[in-house]
């Protein structure tokens, strides 16, 4: 049986351009933190909002059905990296 092999993405941070490659099966936090970026993080479940950022471009998918953001935040492109796998390429931009 063949391994299949897992997609990768390429996640820019905003405002200074800082990239990085974060697996689909990954969070944004995780990847972000193997690759050396300092990312605010405390809980890494969903519930502290350290983390918070702003979905700027790209497609991401939360792990659970609803971290916590209020559907503000949601409608506003607001998003947790600690429960957010990507999609695509993803930019984001600290809040």
């Amino acid at each position: 049986m063949m391994a299949v092999m897992c997609e990768t993405f390429r996640v820019t941070l905003l405002p200074g351009g800082e990239s990085f490659a974060a697996p689909a099966n990954q969070t944004l936090l995780l990847a972000g933190l193997a690759a050396g970026v300092a990312f605010p993080w405390s809980c890494r479940n969903g519930s502290c909002r350290s983390c918070l950022a702003k979905l700027v471009e790209g497609r991401i998918e939360h792990r659970i059905p609803w971290p916590g953001l209020s559907a503000e935040e949601k409608a506003d492109g607001f998003i947790l990296p600690c429960v957010a796998e990507p999609r695509s390429d993803v930019t984001l931009a600290w809040a």
